[in-house]
């Protein structure tokens, strides 16, 4: 009998807290989804500033108010800022949230309603109070961080301000230039390929200048690059320090050179796989980061590493496994100094000198890189394999975070 009430007793508290824990979850999700719809509604309008001209008029005095280390041109300017830009955009947006809180009729959507006034009150204030306070994404100074990944940060909207202005719209969350692919703009950029001659190196090569991006080829095989109007830089494994003045004017190496040895075992093989495909790379990375100085590199310049779908999955080739393998290990090491973007291509087979049996073609491989590049991934997937998204992302942040806890 004693069990048989307490069961009962039990039965009834589950009752009682079903509807509470819905209720929660409920509002939790409906908080979520608002402050979502802000930021995208804040991103949106901010886009359209910069391909509406009547509208640009006004945002452009937002624009006009800052030198390239976010020190403010003068108070007038600074207030013409908060006025046709800051509080115009917040107020706009205040205007669409709050009428829709009233017609969806949930508790948790009011969260966005405060967080839209939360941006124009504390605009208003910038614009009233007749000093100069400005907000976390443009507060003066040098930049001492790579442009952040889940959150804007003052690298990330420097970009939009000085690298390109129809670009990075994004204030807080990145979502918005994540769908338009404005995440990275390669639009006047320099960008040097290793392994230009190779089939990846050339469709790159193609779609970069299609991008309007100066290119600069970097291969031993000169002779083999066909594409006109670009540079070609001539090298020699192991003296990858003669490259380094012409990396000073470089935004983004890509790293893509390698090398196959397939089935071979033998030491020149273990040699001839770890040279190439791991210590030639690291060595590039380690030459190019010397050049990041100066206030602008830390946020222009990056690394792209082809580490292949070797890391995770079997290539057939045990040497090429191993070798890119311990190339993509260091990289991940090296990611928690952010010296600077750092992105990781991770590719599936495709047609090319190195792999004949391929069954994805460079230029399609090339596409999908920008694609997601321009998206800001970090670690970006290219491949047929479905389990590589899958195991690949587990994988880096399992390592990432044992080389957090346990280097220096």
């Amino acid at each position: 009998m004693e069990i048989l009430t307490r069961l009962n007793a039990i039965e009834a508290i589950q009752t009682n807290w079903a509807p509470v824990v819905v209720t929660c979850i409920q509002f939790t999700i409906w908080a979520l989804l608002s402050l979502l719809l802000a930021e995208v509604l804040r991103d949106s309008y901010h886009a359209l500033c910069h391909q509406v001209s009547w509208l640009a008029k006004w945002h452009n005095k937002h624009h006009m108010a800052y030198k390239r280390d976010f020190s403010v041109v003068s108070l007038k300017a600074y207030r013409d800022s908060q006025l046709y830009h800051d509080i115009l955009e917040s107020g706009l947006l205040v205007a669409v949230v709050t009428p829709l809180a009233f017609f969806i009729h949930q508790a948790g959507f009011w969260l966005g309603v405060v967080y839209a006034w939360g941006f124009l009150y504390a605009a208003s204030v910038r614009y009233f109070q007749g000093s100069i306070e400005t907000d976390y994404t443009h507060l003066p100074g040098a930049l001492e961080e790579v442009p952040s990944v889940w959150l804007v940060n003052r690298t990330y909207h420097w970009r939009h301000h000085f690298d390109n202005v129809n670009a990075y719209y994004s204030g807080v969350f990145p979502l918005v230039d994540k769908v338009l692919g404005t995440g990275l703009s390669l639009q006047g950029k320099t960008i040097a390929i290793t392994g230009a001659s190779g089939a990846l190196g050339q469709a790159l090569t193609a779609e970069l200048v299609l991008h309007r991006a100066k290119v600069v080829a970097i291969t031993t095989r000169p002779d083999q690059i066909l594409q006109d109007g670009i540079k070609v830089l001539s090298w020699q494994m192991g003296n990858e320090a003669a490259l380094l003045d012409n990396l000073q004017k470089v935004d983004i190496l890509i790293i893509n050179h390698g090398i196959n040895v397939y089935g071979a075992r033998t030491t020149d093989a273990i040699n001839s796989s770890y040279e190439v495909n791991t210590f030639s790379a690291l060595r590039l990375m380690d030459i190019f980061m010397t050049t990041i100085t100066g206030a602008d590199a830390k946020a222009t310049k990056e690394i792209w590493v082809n580490t292949s779908e070797a890391e995770v999955s079997p290539a057939l080739s045990p040497l090429y496994e191993l070798s890119k393998r311990a190339l993509g290990e260091i990289i991940t090491l090296k990611r928690l100094d952010k010296v600077c973007t750092i992105r990781k291509l991770i590719l599936g087979p495709f047609k090319s000198q190195l792999n004949p049996y391929g069954v994805m073609s460079a230029p399609f491989v090339a596409k999908g890189i920008l694609f997601l590049a321009k998206r800001d991934f970090r670690n970006i997937i290219v491949t047929v394999n479905p389990l590589t998204y899958i195991l690949f992302p587990i994988k880096e942040l399992s390592t990432f975070l044992y080389y957090r806890l346990f280097s220096k």
